[in-house]
C-alpha cells in the first residue's frame, strides 16, 4: 500500500491495519535510519529515567515530608508499582508495536465509536507528559548550576530569575544535540555509561570521605521527620512520595523509538529495555540513597539548602572543591538525561503529528532528509519547554507542580489503554512475544490503582497552612490541558485527526 492511498481509507476500516503497518515498517523507515541497537535503546530508556539522579535531585521534598525513611521506603513502593507499569507497557508494545505508543494502543483497543477520541485524548496527555518531564529535568539542572555558583561564591544571593535564565539557556543548549540523527545512538549510549560512572564516583567518594563519621542507621531507616505542618503523618508521607516516584518517570521512552530499530526487533527488544530500566533504576537509586544518607550529619541544613544534593556532597567531603566536582558529574549526567528526554518528546510529537493530532501537523510530521530527525517537531517541543520555564521562574512550588504533572499525565496516558485492554479482554487480542499471562493481569490492575492513587494524592498541597506561595498548582495545569484538549478536538481535531491511518 502506498502512502498516497491513505486518504482513501476510512477511520473505521481497521481490520488488519496492525499487521499491514508491521509489514510495511520493515521496508519503510519513515525517514529515519535504523541505526539503534538494543544497547542504544536501553541506554535511551535508562538515560532518561536515571533513577539515582532523579531521586537525589529532588531530595528536598522527600526529606521535608518524612526524612530519609521516606526516600528509602518510597523507592521500594515506587519500584513495585513501576514494575507493574513496565510489564503493562511491555505487553502493549509487544502486541501493538508502533512509535505512537499509548495513543496507538488506545486506538487498537477502544470500541469503534470512541476510538478516535480516546486515541486523541491519550496522545495529548502523552505529549504534554513528555514536555513536562523534559521541563522538570531542565529545571533541576538550572537549580543545580546556580547552586554550584552560589557555593563557590558565598556572597552571591540566589534569585529566582537566575534560575529562570539558566533554565532557558540549558533548553537551547540541549536542543542542539537532537538536530543530527546519526549521533543520537552514540550520545544516548554515553548517557548510560556516564550515568553509571557518575553514580559510582559520587557514591564511593562520599562514603570514603565520611569513613568513621557515618550517620546513625536509625536516621536512615527509622527516624520519621515531618516538617510540612501536615498533622497527619500518613498524608505527609504520601505527599513526599513525589521524590521517589519521579525517579521512575518516562518508562515509555523506548516505545517511541521503534522506527529506528525496526518493528520485528522492537517487539522483543523494547519490552526488555523497559523492564531492565526499572530493575537497574531501583538498584542504583536504592543503594545510592542509603549510602548518601549515611554520609550526612545535619539534615536541617539539607532541607533548607538551595539544592539539597550539593549540600550533602559538601557535608560528606567537607570541601567546596570536592562538592563542586561531584555535582559537576551529576550536572553532566543530567544534561545527557535531558538530551534523551528531548529525543523522546520529539518522537512523540512527530508520531502524533503524522495523524494530525497537533497544530501545524503538516510541518511537524516532516523528517529532515539530511539530518534524519524530526527537527520541526523537536523545535516545537523545545518552544513549549521554554514557555513552561517562563511560568516556573525558579519557584520551588512551581517545580513540584511540574514534577507532579510529568508523573500523572504520563500515568494516565498509560492507564487509558490498560483499562481498554481489560474492557476488551486480554484473551481477545493477539499478544506479542512478550506476554505475562496472569501476572500481566495483576500488573494491569496495579497500574490502574497506582494511577488513581497518584492522580489523587499528588495533587494535595505540599504544606499547611495553604497559601498562594505553597499551593499545589498542578490542578490548574490539568484544567488548562483538558480545556485545550476538548476545545481543539471539537474545533479542529474531530475533522482532521487520522487515528493511525497515516502511519501505514
Amino acid at each position: 500500500m502506498s502512502m498516497n492511498s491513505e486518504s482513501n481509507i476510512k477511520p473505521d476500516d481497521r481490520t488488519s491495519v496492525q499487521e499491514i503497518e508491521s509489514a510495511v515498517s520493515e521496508t519503510s523507515n519513515h525517514g529515519f535510519d535504523k541505526n539503534f541497537s538494543w544497547w542504544s535503546l536501553f541506554s535511551t530508556s535508562f538515560g532518561l529515567t536515571a533513577s539515582w539522579l532523579g531521586v537525589s535531585g529532588s531530595f528536598g521534598t522527600g526529606l521535608a515530608s518524612g526524612g530519609a525513611v521516606l526516600i528509602i521506603y518510597g523507592l521500594i513502593i515506587g519500584a513495585f508499582f513501576s514494575s507493574a507499569v513496565a510489564i503493562t507497557l511491555a505487553e502493549l508494545l509487544s502486541a501493538f508495536c508502533n512509535s505512537g505508543g499509548q495513543y496507538y494502543w488506545s486506538l487498537q483497543l477502544a470500541p469503534p465509536r470512541y476510538k478516535r477520541f480516546l486515541a486523541f485524548f491519550t496522545g495529548i496527555l502523552s505529549y504534554f507528559g513528555s514536555i513536562f518531564t523534559a521541563a522538570s529535568v531542565t529545571s533541576t539542572l538550572a537549580a543545580s548550576i546556580v547552586a554550584l555558583y552560589g557555593l563557590k561564591n558565598p556572597n552571591f544571593t540566589i534569585e529566582t530569575w537566575h534560575i529562570f535564565v539558566t533554565y532557558e539557556v540549558i533548553n537551547v543548549f540541549v536542543a542542539i544535540f537532537n538536530i543530527y540523527g546519526k549521533t543520537l545512538p552514540f550520545i544516548t549510549g554515553s548517557a548510560l555509561y556516564f550515568s553509571l560512572l557518575a553514580f559510582i564516583v559520587t557514591l564511593v567518594t562520599c562514603l570514603a570521605c565520611s569513613s568513621g563519621n557515618f550517620n546513625l542507621p536509625k536516621f536512615v531507616f527509622s527516624d520519621f521527620t515531618n516538617t510540612t505542618s501536615w498533622e497527619n503523618s500518613g498524608i505527609a508521607f504520601i505527599v513526599g512520595l513525589i521524590s521517589p516516584i519521579w525517579s521512575f518517570v518516562g518508562l515509555d521512552a523506548a516505545a517511541h523509538m521503534v522506527d529506528e530499530l525496526g518493528y520485528r526487533k522492537a517487539k522483543i527488544l523494547v519490552p526488555r529495555a523497559i523492564i531492565c530500566t526499572v530493575i537497574l533504576g531501583f538498584v542504583t537509586a536504592f543503594s545510592y540513597s542509603i549510602g548518601i544518607f549515611f554520609c550526612t550529619n545535619d539534615s536541617s541544613k539539607i532541607v533548607s539548602a538551595a539544592y539539597p544534593r550539593l549540600e550533602i556532597f559538601y557535608q560528606a567531603t567537607k570541601n567546596v572543591g570536592g562538592a563542586i566536582f561531584l555535582e559537576c558529574l551529576c550536572v553532566t549526567t543530567g544534561i545527557l538525561c535531558n538530551v534523551t528526554a528531548h529525543t523522546w518528546q520529539a518522537r512523540i510529537c512527530w508520531s502524533f503529528a503524522r495523524d494530525n493530532g497537533l497544530p501545524f501537523s503538516n510541518i511537524l510530521r516532516r523528517v529532515d532528509p539530511n539530518l534524519k530527525t524530526p527537527v520541526n517537531a523537536h523545535l516545537f517541543s523545545c518552544f513549549w519547554i521554554a514557555v513552561i520555564g517562563c511560568i516556573y521562574q525558579g519557584s520551588s512550588t512551581s517545580f513540584n507542580a511540574i514534577i507532579t504533572a510529568s508523573i500523572c499525565l504520563l500515568l494516565v496516558s498509560y492507564c487509558i489503554p490498560t483499562v481498554l485492554l481489560l474492557f476488551k479482554g486480554r484473551s481477545n487480542i493477539d499478544h506479542g512475544p512478550f506476554w505475562a499471562g496472569k501476572f500481566g493481569l495483576v500488573a494491569n490492575i496495579l497500574t490502574i490503582c497506582w494511577t488513581l492513587f497518584c492522580l489523587t494524592f499528588l495533587s494535595f498541597p505540599y504544606q499547611k497552612p495553604v497559601t498562594s506561595g505553597n499551593m499545589n498548582y498542578v490542578s490548574a495545569v490539568y484544567g488548562v490541558i483538558v480545556f485545550y484538549l476538548i476545545a481543539y478536538w471539537y474545533i479542529i481535531g474531530k475533522k482532521t485527526f487520522n487515528a493511525g491511518i497515516s502511519q501505514i
